[in-house]
């Protein structure tokens, strides 16, 4: 069966039990199909690796923190973590980056669970907040997160970047 990147009316059987757990070296392949998956959801290009996850996951850097929700048999669903911090208030924060479950697996809870682990991760790191955005257009995921009690704070001014290579 064809990867699909758009939600579909299929919803297949919850699997019987999903474990939420950090990632580890053996999900990688995986979990970067599951990245892609969700760059080509939203119609971007990916250039993940399953090396450039090494690094950032158990580099000697380590600069993200990832959950995947595994089934057994397979992941179907992922979380990634990115520290934040507001120097005014000398307050860490985490950003919720990625959520992604797959097609045929949403509507059973399993975002819902990976949020709950994310905000145990970040309450265990001292953090004071957990923030996550989503694209103006998608209502679905607004909802998702109002009802998982994250307040709309909408962004004001500009982001600006600056490559460094």
């Amino acid at each position: 069966m064809p990867e699909m990147t758009e939600d579909t009316e299929i919803s297949l059987l919850r699997p019987p039990v999903v474990t939420i757990r950090s990632a580890k070296s053996r999900d990688l392949p995986e979990l970067n199909e599951l990245i892609a998956a969700l760059a080509a959801h939203h119609n971007d290009p990916a250039a993940i690796t399953p090396e450039k996850l090494e690094r950032d996951l158990f580099g000697p850097m380590p600069w993200i923190t990832a959950l995947v929700a595994d089934t057994g048999s397979g992941l179907i669903g992922y979380a990634i973590l990115v520290p934040l911090y507001r120097a005014q208030e000398g307050t860490r924060g985490m950003d919720l980056h990625h959520l992604f479950v797959r097609d045929g697996h949403r509507g059973h809870g399993i975002g819902q669970h990976l949020v709950a682990r994310a905000r145990e991760i970040a309450k265990n790191a001292g953090c004071d907040y957990l923030s996550v955005s989503a694209a103006t257009g998608n209502f679905a995921a607004h909802r998702f997160y109002e009802h998982m009690d994250f307040k709309p704070r909408p962004v004001t001014g500009m982001r600006y970047m600056q490559a460094l290579a």
